[in-house]
């Protein structure tokens, strides 16, 4: 299992793209893989024969663990009759005396074994996790009918978990519907089942990082309502002289971008290092994310040096991330780096909320829907207005309560006055 990132543990196979006994050539996509945050694909990084794989789609590996074995041999082999095809061969692997040592007590064949480390050279927990693997594959799937084993499948029920009533313990599909009965049986008395579902690699690292902000940090959360009637109508102007339709994130990338250099004290994180005292990072460069809803849940694709960006540029790689985070294609460099984050629920009809902060940044600006309500003037006249909601999260270890307000203050004047930006 490849290591993409700094913090990836583990990844989930997708899906694989050779059977076994198929040759793979060397850079040929092998298998997908799901992280905590995107999809990819994992090239060969050799040619052979898919001798076997060790980790099925839908299985969950730790990084840098074996998930099949490749056999060196070359692809459509022929021989004459009766001649027996030739034993596959392979070059010998560098490995320590401990890991041969291993590796024979437990019958492993070393050149099988893959190495963890970045120096290529078989250690002890190589060979064990090796074993383990095939240990895992090669166990004895329990006798069962035909019919129970495609019951079993239709139901997702391990038949090693089923215990059989047919002769010499054989399992019946009558067993497989007795555990599907029991699993569907409440725990406490309801007419109904309650449904569940296993925790994806995203749910999981949203559910940590959140808890991590919620329990760790001490949040204020500041609220204000701009009027963005200006706003609205510079967005159709831009849309007109692009030729094309800008979103309100776009702008609102820009606006942050220009409040964040007027106020570095926003873009900052407060990081603690082990052993050490913590401190206050001062971002030099400003990399926004943006928070979006994706199938596999709530991603964060950053868009770095927004400062230096035209409209346009901000505009276009803004769209390219958000395609790519919806179709779970973003790499992991992609969805880190972040220096301050937006979230935008308008498009939900939501008017105001209190957004969680996105560690280890400083703070996150939320953005409410744009509606028109009625707004008094000065000489006492009342008009509609286009108005927006907006709530800034931050970091009180980091920033004090009037740098914040300051800061959001700036975005909301920013957004009644966008034609600010060009000075």
């Amino acid at each position: 299992m490849p290591k993409v990132g700094l913090t990836m543990s583990e990844g989930t196979i997708v899906q694989w793209h050779k059977r076994e006994g198929e040759y793979v050539h060397k850079g040929e996509p092998l298998f997908t893989f799901e992280t905590e945050k995107s999809t990819l694909e994992h090239e060969s990084p050799g040619s052979g024969v898919l001798r076997r794989i060790l980790v099925p789609a839908g299985q969950t590996a730790a990084c840098l663990t074996p998930v099949a074995l490749l056999e060196d041999g070359e692809p459509h082999a022929t021989f004459a009759a009766g001649e027996a095809a030739p034993a596959p061969t392979l070059a010998r692997r560098l490995a320590s005396p401990r890991a041969r040592w291993r590796a024979r007590s437990l019958g492993i064949d070393i050149n099988r074994v893959q190495a963890s480390g970045s120096s290529g050279v078989i250690r002890e927990r190589d060979v064990l996790a090796a074993a383990a693997a095939l240990t895992q594959i090669t166990a004895p799937s329990p006798r069962a009918t035909p019919l129970a084993q495609k019951r079993a499948a239709e139901l997702g029920i391990d038949l090693a978990t089923v215990r059989g009533s047919g002769p010499e313990g054989k399992i019946t599909r009558d067993d497989v519907e007795r555990v599907a009965a029991q699993r569907r049986a409440p725990e406490t008395p309801s007419t109904h089942a309650t449904p569940s579902e296993p925790v994806s690699p995203v749910r999981r690292a949203i559910a940590q990082r959140l808890t991590e902000a919620a329990r760790d940090i001490p949040t204020v959360t500041l609220m204000t309502e701009a009027d963005a009637t200006a706003f609205v109508e510079a967005r159709e102007q831009l849309s007109a002289e692009l030729g094309e339709k800008v979103s309100y994130n776009t702008l609102l990338m820009i606006i942050c971008a220009r409040a964040l250099r007027e106020h570095p004290q926003l873009n900052a994180s407060w990081v603690e290092a082990p052993g050490g005292e913590p401190r206050i990072v001062r971002h030099a460069d400003i990399h926004i994310g943006l928070a979006v809803d994706t199938p596999r849940g709530l991603l964060v694709p950053v868009l770095r040096d927004v400062p230096a960006r035209t409209l346009r540029e901000v505009h276009q790689t803004l769209s390219a991330l958000v395609a790519r985070a919806r179709e779970g294609a973003l790499p992991p460099d992609d969805l880190r780096g972040s220096t301050f984050t937006i979230t935008n629920l308008g498009m939900f009809e939501v008017d105001g909320f209190t957004p969680l902060l996105n560690p280890p940044e400083a703070a996150i600006l939320g953005v409410g829907r744009i509606v028109k309500r009625a707004v008094p003037l000065s000489d006492e006249r009342i008009v509609a207005r286009s108005m927006m909601t907006l709530s800034l999260t931050f970091d009180h270890r980091v920033v004090d309560g009037a740098p914040a307000a300051a800061f959001l203050q700036r975005v909301r004047r920013l957004i009644e006055r966008p034609f600010a930006l060009m000075v």
